[in-house]
């Protein structure tokens, strides 16, 4: 069934990851589906109190272990501190996962240039932090290490309503493509995943505005007619952390039931949301 763990028992035994983002929702399920396998990870975001909440429930579940440590990816020296930390604690790193992100679903010219930065600073800057802070380590020590971003699908074909994350997220992809050629020579490798609908509590009932629930539901936009499964992306971003997937470097892997195939710019739909509406949730936003 599609919801069972994919990689045999302590398949990453002795590793260590970073997952950025990593206190809630996706972030969540792949960190835990990887300290099932055996790892240890770092959990990271800028709110110490969600993380350690995190941190120490993904413990009791898995038997494993988890370091909160709060981080302003937008930050180098934070990012710095971030990975001396995780030597500190586990002895190496072997593995980044970028999902830390940022969105806000608004017509664009209701955005504030602050908007557009703070979007695009979490997405491509923090990515791009993290991976050079990691891969400058990587490159000292030797070690063969690991990066996986998480991306999307409208990275690829644009899309209205978001497009400060379709800029940082379609930069992702090009650094990711960029330095798979560049670090192979070092033993590294760099892949991304872009996921179709996979709800989570916080982000997707900010995605969807309130009373067009039918009319957007994601579902309906999936030709396999079904929304993401968490286990189901944590299998796949486990695939790739792993040395299993040693030979895959550069691609971006799209899990999506179909959905960009069927119809390009994810959050297209959004047209059909009125003007009345878009203020409501403009002042939620700014709450």
């Amino acid at each position: 069934m599609y919801d069972q763990p994919m990689l045999r028992d302590n398949a990453l035994k002795g590793k260590t990851f970073i997952v950025t983002g990593g206190g809630t929702g996706l972030g969540r399920s792949m960190s835990k589906y990887l300290m099932e396998l055996g790892a240890s990870v770092v959990i990271s975001s800028r709110k110490l109190d969600v993380l350690q909440k995190t941190a120490d429930e993904l413990q009791a579940e898995t038997g494993g272990k988890a370091l909160a440590v709060a981080c302003d990816v937008r930050i180098y020296e934070e990012v710095e501190q971030m990975l001396q930390q995780a030597v500190d604690a586990f002895g190496q790193v072997d593995g980044l996962l970028n999902n830390a992100a940022g969105n806000f679903i608004s017509p664009t010219e209701r955005l504030s240039h602050r908007a557009f930065d703070t979007v695009v600073d979490i997405v491509l800057k923090g990515s791009y932090n993290c991976t050079l802070a990691l891969g400058k380590y990587w490159i000292e020590k030797k070690i063969s290490g690991t990066v996986l971003s998480i991306t999307t699908t409208y990275a690829f074909t644009g899309s209205g309503y978001v497009v400060p994350s379709a800029c940082g997220k379609a930069g992702v992809i090009a650094l990711t493509r960029s330095l798979a050629v560049e670090w192979a020579k070092y033993g590294i490798r760099l892949n991304a995943i872009a996921p179709g609908p996979f709800p989570t509590e916080g982000a997707w009932s900010r995605l969807v505005p309130p009373g067009l629930e039918d009319d957007l539901d994601m579902k309906k936009k999936v030709p396999m007619g079904r929304v993401g499964h968490h286990q189901e992306l944590a299998n796949l971003a486990a695939y790739l952390m792993s040395d299993f997937s040693a030979y895959v470097n550069g691609e971006v892997i799209v899990i999506d039931g179909g959905e960009w195939l069927k119809g390009a710019g994810e959050m297209n739909v959004l047209e059909k949301v009125p003007d009345q509406l878009w203020d409501m949730m403009e002042k939620m936003r700014k709450k």
